[in-house]
């Protein structure tokens, strides 16, 4: 899947506006969050991570506790912001 229908769909776009506003958002975080503002599940949500990164775009380190988002196109995001 190329970068532009990865990031066409509206949910993928939002979650990278969240991980841009804080670089380590764990998953459920996430999920919680976009569940909430499009009023979707928390399957539906895991399935967009999902494929954000089989695409490539997230980094996901091993953590302690939960599995951490920091991505590298958000610190990109935050950096043509200004």
């Amino acid at each position: 899947m190329h970068a532009f229908d990865v990031l066409g769909d509206p949910v993928r776009r939002r979650i990278v506006e969240l991980v841009a506003e804080s670089d380590a958002l764990p998953a459920g975080e996430i999920a919680a969050r976009i569940g909430d503002e499009f009023g979707i599940s928390q399957p539906a949500v895991l399935q967009h991570l999902r494929i954000l990164r089989e695409s490539g775009t997230p980094r996901s380190p091993p953590r302690a506790r939960g599995v951490c988002m920091p991505w590298a196109l958000a610190r990109g995001a935050r950096a043509m912001r200004g």
